[in-house]
């Protein structure tokens, strides 16, 4: 019986209340745990599950995500046959937002009739999660579904399984039928489909709001939940990047934190999350915080519930405090000094 899946990872949905993360990049290119993006985790898991060809539909501020798979080489999915794929939409003025418009799909449904495998697996980007789709395949099987939507505690993953033949009629049919999405399909109850539901327990973030992204980051500092989701039998791939190992001076005081490579820390870091490349200054004092890629924090600052993205250049004496329901939120690129005191 062929039991393969395509993977479809719909990268299309553009939500205000990530901004200003989502400013420079798309939702799945958002950085998260240290050293990954969004994206590396339902891709992870997908390579995970025996998914040998992905299809990525993004739309906007894609050039960053692009630039972080590549060629795919790093999740193994830089092969002659299958791999990975991007396709773009041409039309940023779509209205359809749900997860898995037919309209996206149909613009490319070459990639379906060409696909040989018997099912298709589509998703969100921006579920963190660690996921076996086999077992939600078999299941999907023994119990004859023609649609599995998987859930965590009775709500939508956005996340669903299908026979590749299903959704090619979906997409081919969308104007006779109505539906637009697969989403549409789903909730309507008037079709003679069987659609099933297959319910995860494990750990579970969705990343759509800019609160939920840091309470969901400050989740990863308890042992628990971190083994739950970095499991050693199915690791998370991300882009590799060959850095020195962090240098702490005597000064340095860590406590609870998760600290990537190639850091200089000369001041106090706690609780909180320390991306590549970023250098914290003497006399600084780190505070539930995250600090991304390549940032630089001067002496004898004070950080409290702050997001500060990447290649940002915090100078001597700032002081910024935000809350856990209101982390304050310092965009790429940008420079902050100490006449800007928040």
């Amino acid at each position: 019986m062929n039991k393969t899946m395509l993977g479809v990872i719909d990268a299309t949905k553009y939500i205000d209340a990530l901004e200003p993360l989502t400013i420079n990049r798309c939702i799945a290119a958002i950085p998260f745990a240290g050293r990954y993006r969004l994206i590396d985790f339902v891709l992870s898991n997908m390579v995970n599950s025996g998914i040998e060809s992905v299809a990525i539909f993004p739309k906007y501020q894609y050039r960053s995500l692009m630039d972080h798979l590549g060629s795919g080489k790093n999740w193994d999915l830089n092969r002659k046959r299958d791999g990975l794929f991007f396709f773009p939409s041409p039309d940023l003025n779509m209205p359809y937002d749900h997860i898995g418009a037919f309209e996206h799909f149909e613009q490319h449904v070459d990639y379906f009739l060409r696909s040989k495998q018997k099912y298709a697996l589509i998703c969100n980007s921006y579920t963190v999660c660690n996921i076996d789709y086999q077992m939600v395949l078999k299941r999907h099987i023994e119990n004859e579904c023609d649609i599995t939507e998987i859930r965590h505690q009775g709500k939508s993953l956005e996340m669903f399984i299908l026979e590749t033949s299903l959704l090619l009629d979906l997409i081919i049919n969308r104007n006779e039928t109505r539906y637009m999405s697969i989403v549409d399909v789903v909730r309507d109850h008037r079709h003679q489909l069987k659609i099933c539901d297959y319910e995860y327990c494990g750990y579970v973030a969705v990343i759509d709001s800019i609160d939920n992204y840091f309470a969901h980051s400050m989740e990863l500092l308890h042992p628990m939940i971190w083994k739950q989701l970095f499991d050693k039998l199915r690791p998370i791939y991300t882009k590799v990047k060959d850095e020195p190992p962090t240098k702490y001076t005597g000064e340095a005081v860590v406590k609870n934190s998760m600290i990537a490579n190639g850091c200089m820390i000369e001041g106090h870091v706690e609780n909180s999350i320390i991306f590549r490349a970023v250098k914290v200054g003497k006399g600084t004092v780190i505070k539930n915080s995250i600090i991304m890629q390549k940032s630089q924090i001067g002496e004898n600052c004070e950080l409290d519930c702050v997001i500060i993205d990447k290649d940002v250049k915090v100078e001597n004496g700032v002081t910024l405090r935000g809350t856990a329901r209101q982390p304050f939120v310092i965009r790429k690129g940008t420079v902050q000094g100490a006449l800007m005191n928040l």
